[in-house]
């Protein structure tokens, strides 16, 4: 059975050795110091040591200056003062700074076998303690892990579901087919331009993207796939399309908030889009960033009564309606990395969902 060891400081060779003696009967590894430097140096060579005793009146250096630099090396370590009785107020003041306890010369054997077993045990309480800290730690941290595992799956799950639900619908209005999930990329880099890292308000402009066309399933077919302008009554059935999706998305925990986002997705920020008329600041920032990439991939993708239009054309257009239409911050933003930079990811876009598995793009 592995011994505790007991470093024993003290100038006086026959102390120490007493002391080394007896507690060697005890059971315990003794390390004899004549003086402080050389307990010192032993403490760091000899390995773990329990128990430090050490006098306090040592010739060049004091047990209080040794006990400050074996702290300094293991808090934990167990320290007990040797003091003779003019020193007992020393001892007591080394208390407050680490020390265990402190026997008095001349001492008892038996009280110093006491005190160095209750320090012993002690020191052995205080590591389980912490070993069982550091394990209950270390299962809290493994939780977490697979709780975030498990939370990101679900995720995943969910927006993998919520793809192929908007693809069928795209797929109903064959005008804006693949509409949806280009706007979701485009809507996502935008928001980094704009410096965004807060993931909860990310996942609500994804969410919100990929669905601000849900409410077109309650649009009749008629109207959704008539290939010529809509009369002023047929406008007033699609833009209820915003209400439908709100109610179809709010009652739904985790689209709470993109909900929101649905229902104004239509506004404008001068106040004349609907269904509410929001203006400015009033309208959820999600859906301002969205009006900006909603106009310009609309514009770019062919529809049956019109070639798809240039880039060029959409980037005037968003100037032109900048604090109309648009709040002019976003534009600003979208505009700051140039034309050529939103070209090359609708090129990205288009060639990555022709790819079999698309449903399930970053």
């Amino acid at each position: 059975m592995k011994r505790e060891k007991i470093l024993i400081a003290d100038d006086e060779a026959d102390i120490r050795e007493l002391l080394g003696d007896f507690l060697e009967e005890e059971g315990y590894e003794c390390i004899l110091a004549a003086n402080a430097y050389d307990a010192l140096e032993k403490y760091k060579t000899t390995g773990e040591v329990d128990l430090v005793m050490s006098d306090i009146q040592m010739p060049g250096k004091t047990g209080l200056e040794l006990l400050s630099d074996i702290k300094e090396i293991d808090e934990d370590v167990m320290v007990v003062m040797i003091s003779a009785v003019k020193d007992i107020e020393s001892a007591i003041a080394a208390m407050s700074k680490g020390a265990y306890d402190y026997v008095a010369k001349p001492f008892k054997l038996t009280e110093v076998a006491l005190v160095a077993k209750k320090a012993i045990d002690k020191r052995k309480l205080i590591l389980q303690n912490k070993e069982y800290q550091q394990e209950l730690e270390r299962m809290v941290a493994d939780r977490t892990a697979e709780l975030k595992n498990a939370l990101e799956a679900l995720d995943k799950t969910y927006i993998f579901t919520l793809r192929a639900l908007v693809t069928a619908l795209d797929t109903r209005d064959e005008e804006t087919q693949g509409h949806s999930l280009r706007v979701v990329q485009y809507s996502l880099e935008l928001a980094e331009l704009m410096g965004w890292g807060n993931q909860d308000q990310l996942k609500i402009l994804e969410y919100g993207a990929l669905l601000h066309d849900i409410g077109k399933i309650g649009i009749p077919d008629a109207i959704l796939k008539k290939p010529g302008k809509l009369t002023k009554e047929e406008w007033d059935v699609m833009r209820t399309h915003p209400e439908v999706g709100y109610k179809i998305l709010h009652r739904i925990e985790f689209l709470e908030d993109a909900a929101q986002f649905v229902l104004h997705h239509h506004e404008r920020f001068n106040g004349s889009g609907y269904p509410v008329g929001l203006k400015g600041k009033d309208i959820p920032i999600t859906s301002r960033i969205f009006a900006v990439v909603d106009t310009v991939d609309a514009m770019t993708t062919a529809r049956p009564y019109r070639e798809a239009l240039s880039f060029e054309t959409a980037i005037n257009e968003i100037k032109n309606c900048s604090g109309i239409q648009f709040d002019p911050q976003i534009v600003e933003a979208f505009l700051s990395v140039g034309l050529d930079f939103w070209k090359q990811k609708r090129i990205e876009m288009d060639q990555k969902f022709k790819e079999p598995d698309f449903l399930a793009y970053a």
